[in-house]
């Protein structure tokens, strides 16, 4: 195994080479790290051994295994020495449900690599007004949300960006007093508390961009991504909904512009793997989601999920929501 010193090198080189748009080759990364985390990581090395599987014989990412979500519930899912990463950010879930932790390299990379995708799809944070609807994010410690939202609030550098808990009318008050502003306001928020906030009386903005995280938390029963959005629309007077796709689990997020069809980042790519047996990739349209994130090369980059997914008849993805037996999560909207 590395030690401490080689293994943050290679963090530092690789995430260096992630955001180098000169020769960027996935799959030749992809294949790199694969060997990489086959060698370095403990928990996905056991889990190889386990399912007999040699790290030297896969030489196509398409024979890549995939570590399934749960082992981040009960282990340290990192390469190298596990006491090198005190930091890590933690899933959400009800009370009782076990939740996951991802030991994290660096909080300063993933902010800045969150910030690159945002950037990529929506331009420059500073051209935004962000107002962050995360109350229960907020009320818990070491949220991967809370810590991107807080990023982008602070690089907005607007004095009328800032987090909202449960102070509606407070939020609803801003809302009106940037009816007039030039700049377009970007209000991300949990599920839940979006529709919390649409039984209200809401001022139409022009400029607003509405964009949903999933979960509803047990707040609210579970409604399909449709129903979610129509509601949303009516309430603030939009033709469309974005979405956020991201978790506890992965550095890299998605996004989507409306209509549920996600675009990826450069360092992301989902297959979808048969509903029945997970070793088996789907021959349909529709399947559970697997997900290679790059900017994982510090835990593990190939990850087997419990959401569902499917491409359309031209290739845009959609995220389903979840199995019926997984535990609620933040991501939740039931598959219609």
């Amino acid at each position: 195994m590395l030690t401490k010193v080689k293994t943050m090198d290679y963090f530092k080189s690789f995430s260096s080479r992630l955001h180098n748009p000169e020769g960027f080759d996935f799959d030749e990364l992809t294949l790199e790290l694969f060997h990489f985390q086959a060698e370095h990581n403990a928990v996905y090395k056991n889990y190889l051994d386990a399912r007999g599987i040699v790290g030297g014989s896969i030489s196509q990412v398409t024979d890549i295994p995939f570590l399934p979500i749960q082992f981040f519930k009960s282990h340290r899912v990192v390469c190298g020495n596990p006491d090198a990463f005190p930091v890590y950010y933690a899933s959400s879930g009800t009370t009782g449900i076990v939740t996951s932790r991802h030991y994290i390299w660096s909080e300063d990379f993933y902010l800045d690599h969150a910030q690159r995708i945002f950037e990529q799809q929506f331009g420059p944070l500073d051209q935004y007004h962000i107002l962050a609807l995360l109350p229960a994010y907020l009320e818990r410690q070491g949220s991967s949300l809370v810590a991107m939202a807080d990023h982008f609030i602070k690089v907005s550098d607007s004095v009328y960006s800032g987090f909202y808990l449960y102070n509606h009318q407070e939020l609803i008050e801003k809302l009106e007093l940037l009816k007039t502003d030039s700049k377009p306001v970007l209000l991300i928020g949990v599920t839940f508390a979006l529709l919390d906030l649409a039984e209200k009386a809401l001022p139409e903005l022009p400029g607003l961009i509405v964009m949903e995280t999933g979960g509803m938390k047990g707040r609210r029963k579970e409604m399909i991504r449709e129903e979610v959005h129509q509601m949303l629309c009516e309430s603030f007077g939009l033709d469309r909904i974005h979405s956020e796709y991201g978790m506890t689990e992965l550095m890299s997020q998605a996004y989507s512009k409306g209509f549920g069809k996600y675009t990826l980042p450069d360092t992301m790519r989902i297959f979808l793997r048969d509903t029945h047996d997970p070793l088996s990739w789907s021959n349909r349209t529709q399947g559970g989601i697997n997900i290679i994130d790059l900017a994982n090369f510090h835990s593990c980059a190939f990850i087997e999920t419990q959401d569902l997914g499917r491409y359309d008849q031209e290739g845009n993805l959609e995220i389903l929501g979840r199995f019926d037996n997984s535990e609620i999560r933040g991501c939740n909207l039931m598959v219609n």
